[in-house]
């Protein structure tokens, strides 16, 4: 190998072996085909790579576990869509050779733009939001298959909610053949692992919003709670890679596709091209603003006519969005009501536990959050549903701008 001589090496990563291969800047061929076992990877990487090297592969099932391990050892390493390789070059034969070998030549070219490597807390976090998801994803399915064996039967479920535990009998009484019986024992089962599951990401979810101000500072937003504040955080990371909200739209697959030739320029639906678990959870919570919020209400009224509800909706998530890029400066909602931050805060507050809020009580603890919102200062009391009105302590705003000015 000669001295200082950089190479691009692209990797094509599969279960139990990856392939490489690598070029100089005039695309010749430096490091031949190889193909490594994941076992022996790290004894590979200590005898053919150098900090000149630059190494390039497609985002995979623990791609960021490879990332570390690569980046000990080479000088760079950047991790590509695949979609956006396939954009590029669409070989009408492919195998690991070729695969390895346009990731390196597109690399020595300048042709790939990497993505994000999130921090460790930021992959754990997204991980998290991701298992609660699936047990979510898990338990719907579950309901649908006892759905269908009501509407099967023609039965009438009990009243209220048919998978609660005190319909548990109702349910062992129905009079079912042996295996069907059988398969409606497992997914009562699988519901209630399910919501366990649920119940313990939710619980963590929470001591986490608790301790994290990002998180914390979402959460005042319309719509916003603790689970759409961690998925969408999550999602998103740093926010200072964002120069702009237009940036965030676009890399959350928000923005319209836009079609430009000679005279004639043509917009249409969005992209999607971005991290659906942040578009998916903005949608969610334009649903919820667009049916409890005035502001958002009010939006809803003046697109719908023009565009139509699915349409609308996904204009004011869009809208959210750039809100969530303002509140992540350092910025409130504008359309946040304090009354109603105040009650959520309280709410969050029990949700906590006393154990976990550092000795503060639920009013001491929403006071605090306002606070470092800078916003509520004049709340007194929060109210409470038929209780009475919860005292909140005085905010540490107003005791600042009662000191006068001596200067």
């Amino acid at each position: 190998m000669e001295e200082n001589r950089k190479r691009y090496i692209g990797l094509d990563v599969h279960k139990h072996y990856l392939v490489a291969l690598g070029v100089d800047a005039d695309l010749n061929v430096v490091l031949p085909m190889r193909r490594v076992e994941l076992s022996r990877l790290e004894s590979w990487m200590k005898k053919h790579l150098t900090k000149q090297d630059e190494v390039a592969l497609e985002m995979t099932t623990n791609t960021w576990q490879l990332y570390d391990e690569l980046m000990e050892y080479a000088g760079k390493v950047t991790v590509v869509h695949p979609p956006h390789v396939a954009l590029i070059t669409r070989s009408q034969v492919m195998n690991d050779k070729i695969a390895a070998s346009i990731l390196a030549r597109l690399l020595a070219k300048g042709l790939l733009v990497g993505i994000w490597a999130p921090p460790q807390e930021v992959r754990e976090l997204r991980g998290l939001a991701a298992q609660r998801q699936k047990m979510t994803r898990l338990a719907t399915q579950a309901k649908n298959r006892l759905h269908a064996v009501i509407q099967r039967h023609h039965l009438k479920p009990p009243a209220g909610n048919p998978f609660a535990k005190t319909n548990h009998d109702w349910w062992q009484a129905l009079k079912l053949g042996k295996l069907e019986k059988l398969n409606m024992q497992s997914d009562l089962e699988t519901l209630q692992f399910a919501g366990q599951q649920e119940a313990r990401a939710e619980k963590e979810m929470t001591l986490i919003a608790a301790e994290d101000e990002n998180i914390g500072r979402l959460m005042h937003m319309p719509g916003f709670g603790v689970i759409t504040a961690v998925t969408v955080y999550a999602a998103i990371g740093d926010i200072r890679r964002f120069e702009d909200a237009n940036h965030l739209v676009g890399y959350a697959g928000m923005g319209a596709r836009v079609h430009e030739s000679g005279m004639s320029s043509r917009s249409g639906k969005i992209t999607k091209a971005g991290r659906r678990d942040l578009r998916v959870a903005m949608v969610e919570a334009a649903h919820v603003v667009a049916n409890s919020h005035p502001h958002w209400k009010a939006e809803l009224a003046r697109l719908q006519p023009r565009i139509g509800y699915n349409r609308a909706i996904v204009a004011i998530a869009r809208k959210l969005l750039i809100a969530v890029w303002f509140v992540l400066q350092g910025k409130a909602d504008k359309y946040a009501e304090p009354k109603a931050v105040a009650q959520k805060m309280l709410k969050f507050a029990y949700s906590v536990g006393k154990a976990n809020r550092a000795g503060k009580t639920a009013a001491q603890f929403a006071r605090e959050r306002l606070d470092k919102l800078q916003m509520g200062e004049e709340l007194a009391s929060i109210p409470w549903g038929a209780k009475k009105p919860i005292p909140l302590p005085p905010s540490k705003l107003k005791q600042r701008s009662d000191v006068p000015n001596l200067s």
